[in-house]
């Protein structure tokens, strides 16, 4: 399959009939009819002139889908998508390779998937079905084949998919290339885009025929990719960073949701830094406004309670909170403390999640921790709201924890370790602490702190909550990449220096 642009370790419309002008059957695109495309309805007047207002413009988003895998980017540009059609703009939404799994309304609507995974992977492996008829291209694009790839697709790792990420990054030159043709003829039939977007920096391969293709301009967002391309075996992480490099160049402009991560890849992949720009990623705050605010002086509970919700992996470090909770709970105060996980547990996750299963019953402390997996979004507001404190000390470069944020919409305050960008999180938010170092007792000496004094878990909590309120929810996203979108499409382009790898 090929990779959803997600970390490592991440892995949650008004239409316009067939009969107007949104309805013409793309010129070239025997797969698909336009027609069955979802867009919002604005008139010709709302949709403005032209790039030198962006008042109201013309959009595309292409995002891959992660199957039945808990997908962070996938919840981030759907969330993204949504805002945009209700702030005015018309946004259309692509979705690549398998369903999206989402905890909110699709904004797909009847959008084919593009590069079908199955198709994608057969491309790949066999040179007599890249010359393959259009009838049996169709037919592996069924949704319910779609559906079993899901399934398979939660079992792969990194390491399986370097020749498959190299291939994609190629591009026009690589194995997919009757894919990539589909989409972009597809596209050619839509009204004309004011610009690209990528969900990621893995989708580069895409830039130079949606350029020539749509004579449009190309903004790829930043999202975790750097621990992705690191995880991949040699040779190809090295040729995947080469061509990543290679192809930023036909890139009209970045958008990084951290300035620790966008600098970062101005670092990696020798980006012009003026073209590199930050707009914080942002939630629906649909369910989280309701929640009543943190008991004075207390816990949510009659005893306190220590959270996790993400992907339930090593790389996401969940062992590491397991442990600390350990720690903890050999420390009299802390004698009822409880641990509750949730988060995305797919088939590949399933071997650790019992592993720490069996270390929490050698602790005896088996009936002291739960575990949620897979919740929906309203599922995951109570879940939320329900813990005292959350932490995700992820092992990997985390471009942006989308769970500090959804924490503390829920005036749940946060203990994260002090790398990738946390500090730059907490220090805009003020909800949470840094731990010194990534490692179990680090984490639980902090936690102590923080445990121990439940007014200060208040004060944390609803300072954060307030800031979510204000500067990270979807609709200040959606005005920050429109800014920041409006800024790079005026902005002349500049050579790229070289990656640093």
């Amino acid at each position: 399959m090929g990779h959803c642009g997600r970390s490592v370790g991440d892995c949650q419309q008004a239409e316009r009939g067939a009969g107007g002008a949104w309805g013409r059957r793309c010129v070239g695109a025997p797969r698909f009819a336009l027609s069955n495309a979802k867009f919002p309805s604005l008139s010709r007047h709302q949709r403005g002139a032209g790039l030198g207002v962006l008042q109201h413009v013309n959009l595309i988003q292409i995002t891959p889908g992660a199957g039945g895998m808990y997908c962070g980017n996938c919840f981030r540009d759907n969330a993204l998508v949504a805002e945009l059609r209700r702030q005015g703009h018309d946004t259309v939404m692509v979705p690549l390779y398998l369903p999206m799994t989402l905890d909110e309304a699709p904004t797909v609507g009847a959008t084919p998937t593009f590069f079908g995974g199955i198709n994608v992977f057969l491309s790949q492996k066999m040179a007599w079905y890249r010359r393959s008829p259009a009838w049996m291209r169709r037919a592996v694009d069924a949704p319910w084949l779609l559906k079993w790839a899901a399934g398979k697709a939660a079992k792969t790792r990194p390491q399986d998919v370097g020749e498959l990420t190299v291939s994609m990054l190629r591009g026009e030159e690589g194995f997919q290339t009757r894919e990539l043709e589909d989409m972009v003829a597809w596209m050619s039939g839509l009204p004309q885009p004011d610009a690209v977007f990528l969900s990621n920096a893995l989708l580069l391969g895409f830039a130079r025929r949606l350029r020539s293709g749509l004579g449009t301009k190309v903004i790829s967002f930043l999202q975790s990719e750097e621990s992705f391309l690191d995880s991949l075996p040699e040779p190809f992480r090295s040729e995947a960073w080469r061509l990543m490099a290679d192809r930023a160049r036909e890139v009209d402009g970045w958008i990084a949701p951290t300035r620790y991560f966008a600098d970062r890849m101005i670092h990696r992949l020798g980006l012009p830094a003026d073209r590199v720009r930050v707009a914080k990623s942002g939630i629906s705050l649909e369910g989280y406004r309701d929640l009543p605010s943190r008991p004075d002086g207390g816990f949510r509970g009659s005893t306190p309670t220590l959270g996790f919700f993400a992907r339930m992996c090593p790389e996401k470090g969940l062992d590491t909170v397991v442990e600390a909770f350990i720690e903890l709970r050999e420390q009299e105060r802390f004698s009822t403390l409880r641990l509750k996980v949730g988060g995305g547990c797919g088939p590949g996750d399933q071997a650790f999640v019992e592993t720490l299963r069996r270390r929490l019953a050698e602790a005896g402390l088996a009936q002291a921790a739960s575990f949620h997996p897979n919740l929906s979004r309203d599922e995951k507001v109570s879940f939320l709201a329900s813990v005292d404190v959350l932490s995700v000390p992820s092992r990997f470069s985390e471009a942006f924890g989308l769970f500090v944020v959804e924490a503390l919409a829920a005036g749940t305050p946060v203990v994260q370790p002090d790398v990738c960008g946390f500090r730059e999180m907490i220090e805009a938010t003020g909800g949470g602490r840094l731990c010194s170092t990534n490692t179990p007792s680090a984490l639980a000496a902090t936690l102590a702190e923080v445990l121990a004094n439940p007014a200060e878990l208040r004060r944390l909590g609803e300072c954060g909550r307030q800031a979510v309120s204000e500067r990270f929810s979807d609709a200040a996203m959606a005005r920050e990449v429109l800014a920041e979108t409006r800024s790079l499409l005026g902005h002349s382009r500049t050579p790229a220096s070289p990656p640093h790898p």
